[in-house]
């Protein structure tokens, strides 16, 4: 099994608690597929939702392909991700009822299937953020520490 990360939402996992994960595909055009083989895609400030018993990805920027003409795609077009009927009512419902965000984290090549790592999430507050970095930085300063302490012996 050969897997290709095309791009990561790094920014995701900073402003989201992330609780469960998703693998879906994604239904593309001709050159979209193409652009995302050059790697040229942005996961920034984009999202899913279910509408009409299908789960759409809203704002997820696949630049143009270079070598395209007229049939070229619209770099933010709305694009339906492909999961069971199942597990798209089961996300309708815990994204109704908890108040959780569907969010892509990446976007990579699965044996030479674009997919979509999706994630229920919610959103964090300002002071878990706060809170993430302080221990972030406590943690990294006990390595600090621990490292000078072994040095010396």
């Amino acid at each position: 099994m050969t897997i290709k990360t095309v791009t990561e939402n790094r920014k995701a996992r900073h402003e989201y608690h992330i609780l469960e994960t998703y693998e879906a595909g994604i239904a593309l055009k001709g050159t979209e597929v193409k652009s995302l083989r050059a790697g040229k895609a942005s996961l920034q400030d984009s999202f899913a939702r279910v509408e009409n018993a299908e789960l759409m990805l809203y704002n997820m920027h696949i630049s143009p392909y270079e070598q395209g003409n007229q049939f070229n795609h619209e770099p933010k077009r709305v694009r339906r991700l492909l999961m069971h009927k199942q597990e798209i009512m089961r996300l309708l419902g815990k994204t109704r009822e908890k108040g959780l965000a569907l969010i892509p984290l990446k976007v990579y090549f699965k044996n030479g299937l674009a997919k979509v790592e999706l994630a229920l999430a919610r959103g964090k507050k300002l002071y878990d953020r706060r809170e993430d970095i302080a221990s972030r930085d406590a943690r990294r300063e006990m390595d600090r520490a621990m490292k000078e302490r072994s040095r010396k012996y």
